[in-house]
């Protein structure tokens, strides 16, 4: 068994968001990505080639953006992203969002790949 505590765990200020995997360098089956995000101009869309993603919404409003719908978000809230699935998610004006992301992955940077998509 592994515990990470929140002291320990460390963010890495990205485009338009921050981010940490609280179980990188565990030896484990899956994966976990916490993200806090600013609103921007644009995001680009990514998919998971090699899982499903489950994305759970901690804090702040907004909508995701999968296979080219919409679906508004708010705390509490529970996205399923099929493997392969393009996706984003955009918060709402003046609403910073907090997701904690699921992945049945060992690997998430193996496990992501940008798209060209840009989206609002």
């Amino acid at each position: 068994m592994t515990v990470v505590t929140g002291a320990g765990i460390r963010f890495v200020d990205l485009p338009g968001r921050r981010a940490a995997d609280p179980l990188r360098g565990v030896e484990t089956s899956s994966s976990l990505r916490i993200v806090e995000l600013e609103r921007t101009a644009g995001r680009t869309a990514h998919r998971h080639p090699l899982s499903e993603e489950v994305i759970y919404i901690e804090a702040g409003r907004g909508r995701v953006w999968l296979d080219g719908e919409w679906h508004p978000v708010a705390p509490g809230d529970t996205v399923h992203v099929p493997a392969g699935s393009a996706h984003a998610t955009v918060p709402d004006e003046g609403a910073d969002m907090r997701l904690v992301c699921f992945f049945p992955h060992p690997d998430l940077f193996a496990n992501n790949e940008d798209t060209d998509i840009t989206v609002t």
